[in-house]
């Protein structure tokens, strides 16, 4: 009975195993076979060539239709790794202008996994990019001697003109992280890297298409498979139309030349960025090809920074322009009226505190005080406010106040431009004073605030915004530098009104200063014959030569456009700021400069600015 157990228990598990091995194989049969494409890969690949095909990519334009970012024909040259055996590499080395040292680092780096993910010897890969028509067509005569060799037609964007470069940004190939972020790419794609090109990749870059080639047994392509029934077509990305006004650019960079700063032209009524001018500038041209990878890490180690785009990056004291928050803070709160008048004996003096201001008639009222841009003015109504124990419970209470105005007027957060990049520059508040005092501070520990000095940076952008937002009497629409986007509508933060926190009424005081600035005040030199300038000049201190500043807007009704021009050590506003923003007003409302000014231009253009060590 013994004996018959265990021959029985036997059977059993000798028909188990025999199940297990017969599952097993079943499992793998169908991963192979099901799950897994290699084998029909492999097998395709020996008959078939699926090729891609890449789109256009979607072209830039100003805002009237002048061609900015278009297209040019290029060549990649790709390698499948199974079929290029027994060519003669000195041969295709000299075809190509390159070593053989290159060669054969090239093809360690393709079949390096690590570099090269999803790496497989059957399809295509990237072995050489971007060749010229001229490289192409060498090439081409001899490719029938190196199998395993193709062609691929690809694109390459061009610059109509040298300007521009941070604003529209550039193309470069794809990172491991932007291939595993999107499966859209793969290695030896382009994709943007910065500026509009970053903002606007999906739009622009369109939809790839396939073509599939049938081959002999030799890998010789005989046609289209199936009559190319299975072949798509490639999708052309979509056209951008920016806010760009061109010739107002070219102007711009040409007035910044051997200056470091920005100029910022916003039109108020859409909130479209007329111009961006970040300087130093570099031509967009040179990022373009195979030179782009030298000509970058040029520039990125230049000492004056050119790749950083002072317009949304640089965080400035913004100065005196900043004394119009203060007004129209002041009103709304009623710690001021239009006709409340304080005294300025060369400065705000109080308690042993002392802040400077050049001569001008005292005592005077809001408007005059604009005009002359007085800093006792906005310090005692600063310390008023802060001090007001009716209104606020504490001066915590107050500066908690006195920052959701500053915030609703576009700072101390990013305003949400179009581009990568952008910095919120800061507005300090209760608690960001607590901690640096200790919790004892008032309203004469943080006076400098009120002229836009002390904590308080902002950048170029969001000083231009603050003077779209003064010429629509109290709302702006968020800056965007792209107006329209071919079959696509832009997003509805570039389309609806943002108000601030101080009504219209308080703005048309703030306007009579701006105004009264260019008639009779530090703004003088920002009349233009004919046209109703408003501005606001700013004298931002600074550890070596002050930051000239101007912010304004023209004409005083129904504005056009709106200003900021930041000359970094440039001295007084009046010095470069208030002439570099009258020419820019009058080249845009004017269509150009009047002969005068042409020599005015011509000056400024040949003003450079000695920067030392230091000062960088």
């Amino acid at each position: 009975m013994g004996a018959g157990y265990n021959l029985e228990k036997r059977k059993y598990v000798i028909g188990g195993v025999a199940v297990v091995i017969v599952l097993i194989y079943i499992v793998r049969l169908f991963t192979l076979q099901v799950m897994s494409d290699d084998y029909k890969r492999n097998a395709d690949s020996n008959a078939l060539l699926k090729r891609v095909l890449y789109p256009a990519r979607g072209v830039i334009t100003d805002r009237h239709g002048h061609l900015l970012v278009y297209n040019q024909p290029s060549y990649d040259i790709m390698v499948v790794m199974s079929e290029q055996q027994g060519v003669d590499t000195l041969d295709l080395c000299e075809c190509l202008g390159i070593t053989r040292d290159y060669y054969e680092r090239r093809m360690a780096e393709i079949k390096d996994r690590r570099r090269n993910p999803g790496y497989s010897s059957y399809t295509q890969q990237l072995f050489m990019n971007q060749l010229s028509a001229e490289e192409f067509s060498v090439f081409q005569e001899k490719m029938f001697r190196f199998p395993g060799f193709y062609v691929q037609r690809r694109s390459i964007r061009q610059y109509q003109s040298p300007c521009a470069a941070l604003l529209l940004g550039d193309i470069g190939e794809v990172s491991p992280a932007d291939v595993e972020e999107d499966d859209y790419y793969q290695n030896g794609d382009f994709i943007g890297k910065q500026g509009v090109e970053r903002a606007y990749e999906k739009q622009l870059r369109g939809e790839k298409g396939t073509q599939i080639l049938l081959r002999d047994a030799r890998g010789r392509i005989k046609g289209r498979y199936m009559d190319g029934q299975l072949d798509t077509r490639p999708v052309p990305g979509r056209n951008l139309t920016l806010g760009l006004d061109v010739e107002l650019q070219l102007l711009g960079e040409r007035l910044m030349e051997g200056k470091m700063g920005s100029i910022v032209a916003i039109e108020p009524a859409t909130g479209e960025v007329l111009c961006m001018v970040s300087s130093p500038a570099y031509d967009p041209r040179i990022m373009v090809g195979r030179q782009r990878g030298k000509n970058h890490q040029r520039l990125a180690l230049d000492p004056l920074i050119p790749l950083l785009n002072r317009a949304i990056m640089g965080q400035y004291p913004p100065g005196s322009t900043f004394k119009t928050t203060q007004a129209l803070t002041f009103l709304q709160e009623g710690i001021i009226t239009p006709e409340t008048a304080y005294p300025c004996h060369h400065g705000f003096l109080f308690r042993g505190l002392k802040v400077g201001c050049h001569g001008h008639a005292s005592p005077a009222k809001l408007v005059p005080a604009i005009g002359t841009s007085c800093n006792a003015y906005f310090c005692w109504g600063l310390y008023y406010m802060f001090s007001d124990r009716r209104k606020y419970a504490d001066v915590q209470e107050a500066m908690t106040r006195w920052k959701d105005y500053m915030v609703s007027m576009g700072f101390g957060y990013k305003l949400g431009i179009d581009l990568p990049g952008e910095k919120r520059g800061l507005i300090p508040n209760a608690p960001f004073y607590d901690k640096a005092y200790r919790g004892s501070w008032n309203g004469l520990t943080v006076i400098s605030i009120s002229i836009g000095q002390g904590e308080v940076t902002a950048t170029p952008l969001q000083i231009a915004n603050l003077a779209a937002t003064i010429a629509n009497r109290g709302y702006f629409i968020t800056p965007h530098v792209v107006k329209q986007i071919q079959g696509e509508a832009l997003d509805s933060l570039y389309t609806h009104r943002r108000y601030t926190m101080a009504e219209p009424r308080h703005y048309e005081t703030v306007v009579q200063g701006m105004r009264r600035a260019v008639l009779a005040g530090t703004c003088r030199r920002a009349d233009i014959p004919g046209i109703e300038v408003c501005g606001k000049t700013g004298t931002a201190q600074n550890r070596g030569h002050d930051h000239s500043v101007f912010m304004g807007f023209a004409p005083m009704d129904k504005p056009k456009i709106a200003i900021a021009v930041y000359v970094e050590n440039g001295g007084w506003g009046a010095e470069f700021g208030v002439p570099l923003g009258a020419l820019m007003m009058e080249q845009y409302l004017n269509g150009k400069l009047s002969p005068e000014s042409e020599k005015k231009a011509e000056m400024y253009q040949k003003r450079h600015i000695a920067y030392g060590a230091a000062e960088r």
